[in-house]
């Protein structure tokens, strides 16, 4: 068994090796690149991506990657090509082909086969004189020196520059695309991502009961309301028309500054300028003036009517927080 210092010592010497590997494709990327995104970004059809081994793998975080940005991708394994899965590209789809060395036995059964059809063929390889780059209509450079495996064996630098090629190619399609935060949320609608994107205040306010009281309102049933309702606040009304707030800590203060209670209303001891927020607002939004304010509450309205209260438990239930 190592020691702890050996363990660290040598994760340290693979985070090194991968990191420069990483850092050594910047000098190989080329025009080629750029020609690919160009072509990925005017494509009709979908990308497919492909490999065999741990380039599978990495082929797969591609196309999730791919999706989740707005490029249409989808994964099919080199291996089960031959056995049906060709079925799924259509005319207007460009492959990718992951692969480090290029001259595999199932890249060469493959590459004809794909050949048949008019679809362009992308590659990622470590070399860029084997068949697969020979055959490829876009030879994407991800030569790296060594493995970190000590035996220069397991796949780590090799499918560590492929999945960062990978991140390359999405980022740049993203941003060719002016891809936006609101059409992110649109494909990652179940995540607190998303839901910070599309969730608004007034999706959280029809959750609450709707605490308030007259401003004429005795302190005895303003307590009960508060305690009734379960939000620690109680909006104040004149009428129709939002005057105050009242809150736990609201209670609490009144108990310094009042020595008797018997004769006092809602509007001798509520806040006049409470903190609002509008119902169409983002719930996002409502979490940072709570964070601003340093507050747990907030009242909602639309335009000038009460509608409610949004408390931060309603955003920490929905993972916002």
């Amino acid at each position: 068994m190592k020691s702890n210092q050996e363990i660290i010592a040598l994760a340290r010497r693979t985070l090194k090796i991968e990191s420069e590997a990483i850092l050594n494709l910047v000098d190989l990327l080329d025009n080629q690149f750029a020609a690919l995104v160009n072509q990925i970004y005017n494509l009709k059809g979908r990308v497919v991506i492909t490999g065999v081994g741990k380039s599978a793998i990495i082929a797969q975080k591609m196309v999730a990657t791919l999706n989740s940005t707005g490029t249409p991708a989808l994964f099919m394994h080199a291996a089960d090509a031959i056995h049906g899965d060709l079925g799924m590209i259509q005319a207007n789809d460009l492959i990718i082909c992951l692969s480090k060395s290029g001259n595999t036995a199932e890249i060469k059964i493959l590459i004809p086969l794909l050949k048949q059809g008019n679809n362009k063929i992308a590659c990622f390889v470590g070399d860029v004189n084997s068949y697969l780059a020979k055959q490829s209509d876009f030879v994407i450079n991800t030569f790296v020196a060594t493995e970190a495996c000590p035996h220069n064996l397991a796949p780590t630098t090799s499918t560590a520059a492929q999945m960062a090629m990978g991140d390359a190619l999405a980022i740049c399609l993203l941003e060719c695309k002016a891809f936006s935060s609101a059409d992110f949320a649109k494909f990652h609608p179940g995540g607190a991502l998303g839901k910070k994107m599309y969730l608004k205040v007034s999706d959280l306010v029809i959750l609450n009961q709707k605490p308030m009281v007259d401003s004429s309102c005795k302190l005895h049933n303003v307590i009960l309301e508060i305690t009734k309702k379960r939000l620690g606040i109680v909006a104040v009304m004149n009428k129709k028309q939002l005057v105050g707030v009242i809150t736990d800590g609201d209670l609490r203060r009144m108990m310094e500054k009042f020595t008797t209670f018997e004769t006092l209303v809602a509007s001798d001891i509520m806040c006049k300028n409470p903190k609002t927020i509008q119902k169409n607002e983002l719930a996002v939004t409502a979490l940072q003036m709570m964070q601003k304010n340093q507050i747990t509450q907030l009242i909602v309205m639309e335009n000038d009517n009460f509608e409610g209260v949004i408390h931060l438990h309603d955003l920490l239930n929905e993972g916002i927080l």
